[in-house]
């Protein structure tokens, strides 16, 4: 189970620190079921920002997602795998920092599908990624690349009650 190793209270208002237990539940509990939109943050080789909205999911503890090989998110992980990871789940708003990786092996791939799968998306393995009926638009053709998060820390800024902000770190 990913545990914060250390947690700091962000609220400068007298609100108690929130546990990353509250994070961790809603992401278990909210993908793949709810209509969430995550956005990934990565860095061109240039240093310039780059942002897009991508299909995530929390899948035994860990954040994935997919990308097109051929994308700008998907050249700028492979020179660079730091990125940003943010999300607006019900009473939380959560961004997470960490390393990307790709994810080739079969048993992790074919875990992640069927996951993706009870959400709605029927992805299939296809040559060490995912292949299925639709994708966006911009991904380019199949197969797409799944990465996997590696946390570094997250921050948490409550929209319902109990309220608060906390940031999480994570060992290495």
């Amino acid at each position: 189970m990913t545990e914060a190793t250390e947690t700091k209270n962000l609220d400068r208002s007298g609100l108690a620190t929130m546990p990353w237990s509250r994070a961790r539940d809603l992401l278990a509990t909210q993908t793949p079921h709810e209509n969430l939109t995550f956005f990934v943050g990565t860095v061109r080789p240039d240093g310039r920002p780059h942002a897009a909205g991508v299909g995530a999911i929390w899948v035994d503890d860990t954040l994935y997602f997919v990308s097109g090989p051929g994308t700008r998110r998907a050249r700028n992980l492979a020179a660079n795998p730091a990125c940003t990871v943010s999300v607006r789940l019900r009473g939380l708003d959560v961004t997470m920092e960490g390393e990307a990786r790709r994810v080739t092996d079969a048993a992790t791939l074919e875990r992640v599908a069927a996951v993706y799968g009870e959400g709605g998306w029927p992805a299939t393995v296809m040559d060490e990624g995912f292949t299925a009926p639709f994708m966006a638009p911009t991904a380019g053709p199949a197969p797409w690349h799944l990465y996997r998060l590696a946390l570094h820390h997250a921050i948490g800024v409550a929209t319902a009650e109990p309220y608060g902000a906390s940031r999480w770190d994570f060992t290495r």
